[in-house]
């Protein structure tokens, strides 16, 4: 099998001949560029990176570290997300949604400095802030993937803009948003501006690269570390009908659609499978019963692929990689049969993940041992 046909397959649910390995292809997926260069010294290879995402400090994942560790999946994302933003005198930018971000003086990730919303009292401050027009323009994209699609045989995942419940917190700060929903009107009409813009931008970007995708990702928190961020009154009332939306556009591409969702979102499992989702990640096993993949597995596996469920904590510094191997050992064992798995850690691989353990962790789904051996 090529890597297209082995992530097809899994995703169908007919076991390929190893499992589909990510590294790189998605936003919540990816590595930070100073645990890629350290990779890429470990591997033997020269230390030069590029982004893939500045604003998420993320590095693309180059040809050569694709086909070392077996890599199975590439990202479609638009050039310029890679072109780091003109800071300010205290390190600020401010995006076309008029959110102020700031990078920390001692590095890490860029967080919500002044959300343009914080102080907004009515619905007349709502409509008083300019949105952004939807994006259409996705000819470079489209031809960036028409020659992907003709050189390679990595499945694409297409990658549109982060989900409307993320920039309406972006817009309004996460406390005052989640506060909010107990008196939802605010939060509704907040989030149909936000939705609105995500579905013409979405339905563009199907139109002019879906062709050469094989799947797409939403990505959107609906879970803390224990439970949903919200009662099922409020999920049902507020969040599902819109949600609903999104996923009807995703589907209606024909592309299988990987939903990323952090946290503990078991109770919710039942509803994206009624909404036609066909993969899950991160499966974030830290976080309540979704450590319990076998389980998961047994109550959805036929109906849902899982991606993710490497525990990042423990590929992270603390862990020997004998332990993350036998970490990624039990996911795929848990997941994998009969297909449906892809395996990936549940986080971006943060500054200081040692390279022996992202290492450890794709020896376990290679078809020959020691995917870094030279």
């Amino acid at each position: 099998m090529n890597s297209r046909e082995r992530v097809l397959a899994a995703l169908n649910h007919r076991e390929p001949d190893r499992v589909p390995r990510d590294l790189g292809s998605t936003i919540a997926t990816g590595i930070h560029p100073d645990a890629y260069r350290a990779l890429k010294r470990h591997l033997g290879l020269n230390d030069d990176w590029q982004y893939l995402s500045a604003h998420a400090q993320l590095a693309r994942v180059e040809p050569p570290v694709v086909e070392r560790l077996g890599i199975d999946l590439l990202p479609l994302m638009p050039e310029s997300a890679a072109r780091a933003p003109a800071l300010d005198a205290h390190r600020a930018y401010v995006d076309r949604w008029s959110v102020e971000w700031r990078l920390p003086e001692e590095g890490g990730y860029y967080y919500v400095s002044h959300p343009p919303l914080a102080n907004a009292t009515s619905l007349g401050d709502l409509r008083a802030l300019r949105f952004p027009e939807p994006q259409e323009d996705f000819r470079a994209l489209a031809e960036q993937a028409r020659r992907l699609r003709a050189t390679t045989d990595k499945a694409l995942v297409l990658n549109p803009q982060v989900g409307f419940m993320h920039q309406s917190q972006f817009l309004r700060g996460c406390d005052r948003w989640l506060m909010d929903l107990t008196h939802p009107t605010f939060a509704a009409a907040l989030m149909d501006r936000a939705l609105d813009v995500w579905l013409a931008e979405t339905a563009a970007l199907l139109r002019a690269v879906g062709k050469y995708a094989d799947v797409v990702i939403y990505a959107d928190d609906l879970a803390f570390q224990d439970r949903p961020m919200v009662s099922r009154r409020t999920f049902d009332q507020l969040l599902k009908p819109r949600l609903r939306r999104v996923f009807d556009l995703l589907k209606s591409s024909g592309l299988p659609v990987l939903y990323h969702t952090c946290g503990n979102v078991w109770s919710l499992i039942d509803d994206f499978v009624e909404w036609g989702v066909d993969a899950l990640n991160p499966i974030q096993v830290s976080a309540g019963e979704m450590g319990n993949t076998a389980e998961l597995k047994r109550r959805w596996g036929d109906r849902l692929a899982f991606w993710g469920a490497v525990d990042a904590r423990r590929v992270g510094r603390a862990a020997a990689p004998d332990a993350v191997r036998a970490e990624a050992q039990r996911r795929v064992d848990d997941l994998a049969r009969g297909g449906g798995y892809v395996l990936a850690a549940t986080h971006d691989l943060q500054a200081q993940v040692p390279p022996e353990n992202i290492c450890a962790m794709f020896d376990v789904a290679s078809i020959s041992s020691e995917v870094c051996a030279a």
